[in-house]
């Protein structure tokens, strides 16, 4: 059964880890990689990944990709969204705190962000508007 706009919305505005997808180029199919990701319901979607990683490259060449996200209980529910990219911005250290906050325990968020500040690179922050989507409860097996 398709969801309503607003079970959609609120299902993505929940902490799933999701499959981001994007155009890989000729020959190749798509780059499909976990990542964390932010919504509200009527928003936009953002991401932060590495500011030279292929994802990156990859989004901005296409200038759009795919975000799934699914649960198995209590029933198979799953949103499929895809849009055009807004921007990206250099990432802030108060973007990954909101992030590591949705994802990770109140304990471990600062210890996070420290090391993941320190270690992993340039990030950046895309924002991407949801246009298509795509989504269904197949309620219990």
């Amino acid at each position: 059964m398709t969801l309503t706009r607003e079970e959609r919305e609120q299902f993505l505005a929940e902490p799933h880890v999701a499959a981001l997808a994007v155009d890989a180029g000729d020959g190749r199919a798509p780059l499909t990689v976990p990542i964390w990701y932010q919504y509200a319901p009527g928003g936009d979607v953002w991401i932060m990944t590495g500011r030279d990683s292929r994802k990156n490259l990859l989004i901005g060449a296409a200038g759009r990709f795919s975000l799934l996200v699914d649960r198995l209980e209590p029933t198979i529910r799953y949103v499929s969204v895809e849009g055009p990219v807004l921007d990206t911005t250099p990432a802030t250290i108060e973007r990954l705190r909101e992030i590591s906050a949705r994802y990770l325990p109140p304990d471990k968020v600062e210890a996070y962000v420290d090391f993941a500040w320190r270690n992993h690179g340039a990030q950046v922050v895309v924002r991407m508007r949801p246009e298509r989507w795509v989504s269904s409860d197949l309620g219990t097996v």
